[in-house]
């Protein structure tokens, strides 16, 4: 599933194409499992529509709309297209005569002539749109905190209560949105923590040292265009490298790059750790 890099990567690909462009129409499939708002309010909301900016919020991409009528040149309508990708959607910026991919589910046709398509195999990604209100003047907003933006002394409160294991604890959207299963293992590599600690048992200076280190992975993976573990790939098609980093994540039993001592893999909630048992304590 793309986690934060990978989702930053893709929305900053997604900005550089088509942000400007104008939505002239939509097609969407009749899987309706895709679409947590009505398929006919997301084609209400986007057709005719200019992309104003494209940007990640959490682990969703986020396309801000204007639309703006004859009647209100001065006031445009802003509405917001929210995807989450899931497992194995895509968004691919294609050629109208480029073959459809099965598993296609939203076709976006631009003023450009390209389209704008959502691909998605396992339909675990979802698509919604949200107009901003009196209630809701933002927008959508993810449950938890920025895991980019969070200051120290907001992560160590997070976090310094928390009975459950500290793996699990950085995988809960409700405390910070977009830290995934890759990136805490890598994190807590970084910051010498067991992903088995209780979150309650880690010193303020241990939580420190694993804000820096949440900060720093996500900030390189970024950079390296995300990790390319299955079939991610970003808004040019184009693979990330990150994965060619990675310290202790799909590792299992191979040396640690640091003493030597083999990697292991212990189930947390369900989901794979990978650690050093001799550099994590």
């Amino acid at each position: 599933m793309p986690e934060l890099p990978e989702v930053e990567t893709i929305a900053r690909g997604l900005h550089k194409r088509v942000a400007g462009d104008l939505i002239r129409s939509v097609w969407l499939g009749e899987k309706p499992e895709i679409f947590k708002s009505r398929p006919q309010e997301i084609a209400a909301v986007l057709e005719q529509s200019r992309i104003v900016l494209v940007r990640r919020v959490g682990k969703h991409i986020v396309i801000d709309l204007e639309r703006l009528s004859r009647k209100q040149r001065r006031n445009p309508e802003e509405a917001q297209w929210i995807i989450h990708l899931g497992m194995t959607g895509r968004m691919q910026v294609t050629a109208p005569h480029a073959e459809v991919a099965k598993h296609t589910h939203v076709i976006v046709r631009l003023a450009s002539g390209r389209e704008l398509r959502f691909v998605d195999p396992r339909r675990f990604g979802r698509l919604a749109v949200v107009r901003p209100s009196v209630s809701n003047p933002n927008g959508f907003m993810p449950p938890g905190d920025e895991p980019l933006q969070a200051q120290a002394e907001r992560f160590i409160e997070l976090f310094r209560r928390r009975k459950t294991p500290i793996k699990s604890a950085l995988l809960n959207q409700k405390l910070l949105s977009g830290v995934g299963n890759i990136y805490a293992d890598e994190a807590l590599f970084r910051a010498g923590i067991r992903p088995r600690r209780r979150a309650a048992s880690l010193t303020c200076d241990q939580l420190r040292r694993l804000h820096r280190a949440v900060q720093e992975v996500l900030e390189e993976a970024i950079e390296a265009g995300g990790s390319s573990i299955s079939d991610y790939v970003d808004a040019e098609g184009e693979e990330g490298f990150f994965q060619l980093r990675h310290r202790v994540y799909g590792r299992e039993g191979e040396p640690c790059l640091v003493c030597r001592t083999l990697v292991k893999r212990v189930v947390i909630g369900g989901r794979s750790s990978h650690y050093c048992p001799n550099c994590q304590k």
